[in-house]
């Protein structure tokens, strides 16, 4: 089985360079599956109910998101009511919608897909090592295949959910940060793993935003807006195969395509 994973899509630029490369990307790899870390696709922040039917419609079968994920308000009742929608698991009980979810394909089975959310210069929610357990061995009832959205600032947290998990779960794939790593491997158990895959959206940016006011606020400390850039606009990702029997990923490849 061959599942690609997308970066964060920010914004317009990165919907559209979704939408138009990922019916020839599919055909080109043999691709079973698409996971896309969605939750920078409204404007640079949030996701909206619209926004979440185009992406799915463009050949995107589930998307993760973060802590941005709460931005628009009219997403909650979605989260609800989606099995393609996940938000961070780690969040307390309450939260709208959920962590994990297992959906089946109609080629390659049925994948499972698990969004956590790092607790490093983040916001205090659960611990994501703890909450994780569970959730895989729930998903292990139905399917082997379980990628894992490790969405955290800091790299060594990535890092070590990487270790924790290896050989539990087919991919550990690092977002957030909309900086691709050069640091893709499959560990000694079996998982793949990269510490951040990258963004989907314009990169002649500062991760997204408009470099210019980036600047500004960087150099006099004072209150900036911040819009999104339009130029550059490259999708970024990786690409796994996985062993459908045993669940063990098998390669792990960055993914790097232009508009």
């Amino acid at each position: 089985m061959k599942i690609l994973f997308i970066g964060d899509i920010v914004g317009k630029p990165g919907r559209n360079i979704a939408e138009n490369n990922l019916k020839n990307l599919r055909k080109k790899e043999g691709i079973d599956a698409v996971i896309a870390n969605g939750e920078n696709a409204a404007g640079g922040s949030g996701l909206t109910p619209q926004i979440t039917r185009e992406l799915l419609a463009s050949g995107i079968d589930v998307i993760t998101s973060g802590d941005h994920i709460w931005k628009k308000k009219e997403i909650y009742d979605f989260l609800n009511s989606s099995d393609r929608v996940v938000r961070p698991l780690n969040y307390p009980e309450g939260a709208p919608g959920k962590g994990a979810t297992v959906i089946e394909m109609q080629d390659c089975g049925k994948i499972g897909v698990i969004n956590l959310v790092g607790r490093v210069f983040m916001e205090a929610v659960d611990c994501p090592f703890e909450r994780v357990r569970a959730a895989i061995e729930k998903i292990r009832t139905e399917t082997k295949v379980i990628i894992v959205d490790m969405h955290a600032e800091a790299t060594s947290e990535k890092v070590a959910m990487g270790w924790y998990l290896d050989g539990e779960v087919s991919a550990v794939i690092g977002t957030h940060t909309h900086i691709q790593t050069a640091d893709e491997k499959v560990l000694p158990g079996g998982t793949a793993y990269i510490t951040d895959c990258g963004m989907t959206g314009p990169y002649d940016s500062v991760i997204g935003r408009r470099k210019e006011q980036i600047l500004t606020r960087f150099l006099t400390q004072l209150p900036t807006r911040f819009e999104m850039a339009t130029e550059g606009v490259e999708m970024h990702g990786v690409l796994i195969e996985i062993d459908n029997v045993t669940g063990k990923a098998l390669s792990i490849e960055r993914i790097q395509e232009k508009a």
